[in-house]
């Protein structure tokens, strides 16, 4: 991770989440930022690298239940309640996206150690699975409200692989931006508590980076051996 943002500040959590996703999210890692629409024609990622994304990413995060559900089942906090069904209810829309966007761009390309990297993102979603189910008081929180933060990078590479092969991207119904930090800040104001969240919303990022790199080394296998 970069650690561009501060590893720990007394404060507003919120402002230290948002800090967290812009410096140690999808969007600061260049390979995902390929994806993104408005960069040159020979920038985009190919079809096989979309492809790739898709499958990891349906592995990683295509299970039910995911880090919001786990997240709901171990939150006691009244502010977050309405946050978790709502994100909850459109994460599992996003999920079903995320699936067919998966099976319409195809199989995962042949790539040199792909049981190694199956067996690396098998290993990130226990991770996420472990996280998600903290009984440390905001960590499960703190991965899910970074989930929700850092899913509109995500949807740019699936909106890029689902118009590349003539699907209309799906509307994202998750929390805006302003309502996660909002919850950030409702069950956040204890060191303690701040502490968990920021630790649970840095693993999750740490682990969605992981992918990133992932992917970005295995398109460079392909690239070296075609």
């Amino acid at each position: 991770m970069s650690e561009a943002a501060p590893r720990y500040q007394f404060g507003d959590i919120a402002r230290i989440l948002e800090a967290l996703v812009a410096a140690d999210g999808t969007a600061a890692h260049p390979y995902a930022n390929r994806a993104a629409a408005g960069v040159a024609r020979d920038a985009l990622l190919s079809l096989s690298d979309l492809a790739d994304g898709a499958y990891y990413l349906c592995m990683l995060h295509g299970r039910h239940p995911g880090v919001i559900d786990h997240a709901a089942t171990r939150s006691a906090d009244n502010a977050a309640r309405q946050w978790l069904i709502e994100a909850g209810d459109a994460f599992a829309r996003e999920r079903a996206y995320l699936t067919q966007v998966t099976v319409a761009v195809g199989p995962a390309p042949s790539t040199a150690g792909q049981a190694d990297c199956e067996t690396a993102v098998s290993q990130q979603r226990h991770a996420l699975d472990m996280l998600a189910q903290s009984d440390r008081r905001g960590c499960a929180m703190g991965a899910a409200m970074a989930l929700v933060l850092d899913w509109r990078a995500v949807r740019h590479v699936l909106d890029q692989a689902a118009l590349r092969v003539g699907l209309e991207p799906h509307p994202c119904a998750l929390p805006e931006r302003a309502a996660t930090l909002d919850v950030a800040r409702a069950i956040g104001g204890d060191d303690g508590i701040d502490r968990a969240i920021q630790f649970g919303a840095r693993q999750l990022l740490n682990q969605h980076r992981g992918l990133w790199d992932l992917l970005a080394a295995r398109a460079d296998v392909r690239a070296k051996t075609a």
